[in-house]
């Protein structure tokens, strides 16, 4: 189980927007298995949506993305590297995720040529799918 601190060490994603808060476990390369607590401060409830707050499905495909990331990024010859978007499809959202679910991140890296790979992601609640589909990633040295 690595937390937070951990997780900063792999990726380079900060507060407000590193999206998973631990990692359950993980094959460097091939997969991820992360959560993110959704704390009702989160700052995005305060306008998504007033009085009915929803985590927004472009954070939960980033909170996918982070532990994906986590995954690739923890391959000894990409440290020091970033993974960006290269690409969403077939990403589908099944269930609203509100404050106090604690959202599971499943990311299994199912090809990879070169710098650019794809990710097969699943997000659930208490076992019952919230979103599923694939992320595209290309890695990029990270300028600092």
């Amino acid at each position: 189980m690595l937390g937070k601190e951990e997780i900063k060490n792999i990726i380079p994603q900060r507060e407000p927007f590193l999206m998973i808060d631990e990692v359950e476990s993980m094959e460097p390369g091939k997969y991820a298995i992360c959560y993110k607590n959704v704390d009702e401060n989160e700052y995005y409830f305060q306008g998504h949506f007033p009085g009915n707050p929803v985590m927004p499905g472009v954070l939960i495909t980033e909170s996918l993305a982070q532990a994906g990331a986590v995954a690739i990024l923890s391959v000894e010859e990409n440290k020091n590297k970033n993974a960006l978007f290269a690409g969403i499809d077939k990403m589908k959202f099944k269930r609203m995720v509100k404050p106090g679910d604690k959202l599971k991140l499943e990311v299994s890296i199912i090809k990879q040529k070169g710098p650019i790979g794809i990710g097969e992601a699943k997000a659930s609640v208490n076992g019952e799918l919230v979103a599923k589909g694939e992320l595209t990633f290309a890695l990029v040295d990270n300028k600092k």
